[in-house]
Formats: structure tokens, sequence, C-alpha cells
């Protein structure tokens, strides 16, 4: 009887902290739509050399510039599109090295060993709301819906080409702020 009640309770702690499968943990407002962290991805059918690669340019159109110092060097982003596609929003864009070097192998990234640009996120200041990079699943294995950036370290005049995905914010927000780390923050770009 000891065994049965002590299994239930694990099981229930297990389901309540997304441990178990099909199931999601506690959350919190940054946190993406079950939609958004369960669609399936073109990243879960690629192998890891493949996840290297970086998006192909999607519009040459620049809506949005920055340009910036950073650790080496100088660096100007710019954002190329931000289109809002049912419940998701991607967002595309190029990093260009202008003078000295560029760090993009986990500059954008959330940890040391994330290659990816995993940091970024949209911020709605009309609803105080932050979208973080989707992800393709949930618990430690759950990778960004993004570009990966392993070995990226750009030389004066090289561009990457990168982007990432996020659950779209409410229909009526037409603009949106873009937190990049290394640049900074772009405010009011319009979404399409």
């Amino acid at each position: 009887m000891r065994k049965t009640i002590a299994l239930a309770v694990a099981a229930v702690a297990l389901a309540g902290c997304g441990v178990l499968p099909g199931r999601q943990g506690g959350g919190g407002e940054e946190r993406q739509s079950q939609a958004v962290a369960e669609s399936p991805t073109k990243q879960q059918e690629t192998s890891p050399a493949e996840e290297q690669q970086t998006a192909a340019p999607q519009d040459t159109k620049v809506i949005a510039t920055r340009e910036v110092a950073v650790k080496e060097g100088k660096a100007r982003a710019d954002i190329t599109g931000l289109k809002r596609q049912g419940r998701t929003l991607t967002l595309n864009w190029t990093v260009t090295a202008t003078d000295g070097k560029v760090n993009m192998h986990n500059g954008m990234s959330t940890g040391t060993l994330d290659y990816t640009v995993s940091a970024v996120s949209l911020i709605d200041p009309v609803n105080a709301k932050r979208y973080r990079v989707a992800r393709n699943g949930t618990g430690e294995d759950a990778q960004c819906v993004c570009s990966g950036t392993q070995g990226q370290f750009l030389e004066s005049g090289q561009t990457s080409t990168v982007y990432a995905v996020f659950a779209a914010p409410p229909a009526d927000v037409n603009k949106i702020n873009i937190e990049m780390p290394m640049i900074g923050v772009f405010t009011d770009v319009p979404i399409s």
C-alpha cells in the first residue's frame, strides 16, 4: 500500500514539473504557447551539422538598423523581416562586423555552451510582455527554433544571416521592440 501511495505522489509531482511526456511544467509570462512549443520543426529532422546552418536571406530591405561597439570591434545589425504567420512571428536579421571581430559563436545565446541566437527576445510594451524564442519541446533537450551560430567569429566585412521564431503577440500589436545581446534594443519595429 505504501509503495502505491509513494508512486502516486511521485507521478503527481513529476507531472507538475513537466517531466512526464506530454505535460508542461510550471510557467510564467515568458513561456511560449503549447502549440508553438509542441509544433514539429525542421530542426528535429536535421543532423547536427545541418543545424548549424543559418537561414537564407528572406528579404534585402532593411526595416531597422543599429550599429554598436562590441568587445573586439564594431557591429551592425539590420532587421530584414518581422513577419506574422498565424500564431507565430519570424524575425530575420543580419549582423555585420564593420570593424574588428564580432563573436556570433555564443554572443547571442543564453549560455556559454549554447551556440544559437536563443537570447534574443521581443518586448511588447503595450501589453507589458516579453516573448522568448520558441522551443521545439520542453525540458533540457528542447532546442530553440532559431539559427545556430557555432564557429561564427566574424572578421571585418563579414556578415551572418540569422533568424528566430516566436509566439505571435496579439493581432492588434503592429510594432514591437527587439532586444539582442551585444546589440541592444530596437524600438517600434513594424510587424508585417
